[in-house]
Order: C-alpha cells, then structure tokens, then sequence
C-alpha cells in the first residue's frame, strides 16, 4: 500500500458489538478487555484490507472489491 492507512474503531462501539451477545445483561468488559478488543479488530480489519489488496494486485486489478476479500477471508480466519 503506498498510502499509510490504519483502521480505527470506537471503544463505545466495541463494547456495544460485544454487549449485544452477552447472554446476561448484568456482564460488564473491563476498560483493558475493551482496549484488547478493539485493537484486535483493528489489527483482524487492517490485515484483511492488506490481503485484499495484495489479492487484487495479483490479479492485476487496480481496485480492491468484496470478491478479493471473499477470497482471502477463509486463510485469513484459520491464520488468527
């Protein structure tokens, strides 16, 4: 990637995502599971984005689509 770029979560949103699939409503995240979490899926989105695009460039494609991303998302999930 010539440009630097960097995926940027909200820690509100994330705990929000993450509140939705307690079982319990009582259950609460920590301040450091949260900051955990959000930058896992910072780092889980941005590693997707640079396969993506080496995927496109492989396929001397100029413009990264879902379709380059479909086919690095199964490695992608088996590797984390």
């Amino acid at each position: 990637m010539d440009q630097q770029w960097r995926a940027n979560f909200k820690r509100a949103t994330v705990g929000k995502l993450l509140a939705m699939h307690f079982k319990d409503e009582k259950t609460k995240v920590n301040a450091d599971a949260l900051k955990l979490m959000t930058s896992l899926l910072r780092l889980f989105v941005t590693e997707a984005a640079m396969r993506a695009g080496r995927q496109a460039e492989s396929e001397a494609v100029d413009v990264v689509d879902v379709a380059h991303l479909e086919k690095v998302l199964p490695q992608l999930l088996l590797d984390f």
